[in-house]
């Protein structure tokens, strides 16, 4: 089960990739909770507690945006056995490594937002279509695993822990 702490943007990658890749070892169930990283991890564990054994592993999908406490949230996933893809600053990020490197500090979404638009003209957090990342998706995770130490990416800005996620959705 994946939890993504926004309304539409991860989930809508989240399933394409899932179409995608069309794994029929895995099955990814895709629950949205727009609201803070700590939240969601309680959220999350809720679920999990509700569904039993249903699910192999439960992952959390968040930014750092505006949070302040990232680090214990990621720290309480640890002790309840959540993994997380935490991207930092934002899920955009992870959209831009599909495309090129990206090593530079970014505050802000709307900082990263012109590095997105060069590659996808019309990008619309509302409306991602998987179509536009259908082909970066393994660059990617490879230009974001040497962003930053697997677990350590609310800590260094810019990094994704998204990779993480896909390579397990892809059967890696």
């Amino acid at each position: 089960m994946v939890v993504c702490g926004a309304k539409a943007t991860e989930k809508h990658y989240l399933q394409g990739l899932v179409e995608h890749l069309a794994n029929p070892a895995v099955t990814v169930r895709i629950r949205t909770k727009p609201c803070s990283p700590d939240q969601l991890i309680t959220y999350a564990a809720g679920e999990r507690d509700r569904t039993g054994d249903d699910f192999d592993q439960i992952w959390c999908v968040f930014d750092v945006d505006e949070y302040k406490k990232i680090a214990c949230a990621v720290s309480r996933a640890r002790r309840e056995g959540i993994e997380v893809a935490v991207s930092n600053p934002c899920f955009e990020l992870w959209l831009v490594l599909h495309f090129c490197d990206h090593k530079a500090h970014v505050g802000t979404y709307r900082e990263l937002l012109p590095y997105l638009k060069r590659h996808v003209p019309d990008y619309d957090k509302a409306r991602l279509d998987f179509r536009d990342y259908e082909h970066g998706w393994s660059s990617a995770g490879g230009r974001a695993a040497d962003l930053a130490k697997p677990g350590q990416e609310h800590a260094k800005n810019p990094s994704t822990g998204v990779w993480a996620l896909v390579e397990r959705i892809a059967g890696r």
